[in-house]
């Protein structure tokens, strides 16, 4: 039984780990010619940056949060989806 229970659990965390890598594709606009959208390892300014994301970078869009009154999304980069992370959802554009 303990076996099957590991079984059941694994199969439903890879499941939900490839759901999430589907989800809406959008783009960095609006951080200006000179600057770079942060990629934050947690939603929030406190979180620390993972890099730098210029505008017209294409991102999957997973799930959204609001922390202290600012919507944050975790992301993943849509080239390498293995890179991951929060940015502001004032920053994203649907396609």
């Amino acid at each position: 039984m303990r076996s099957h229970v590991f079984t059941t659990i694994f199969a439903l965390t890879l499941a939900t780990g490839c759901a999430a890598v589907i989800g809406d594709r959008v783009t960095v606009t609006g951080t200006g010619p000179d600057d770079l959208l942060k990629l934050r390892s947690g939603p929030g300014l406190g979180f620390n940056i993972i890099m730098g994301l210029p505008d017209g970078t294409v991102l999957h869009r997973r799930t959204c949060v609001t922390e202290v009154g600012q919507l944050w999304c975790e992301v993943s980069l849509a080239d390498t989806p293995g890179v991951t992370g929060y940015v502001s959802a004032d920053y994203l554009t649907e396609h």
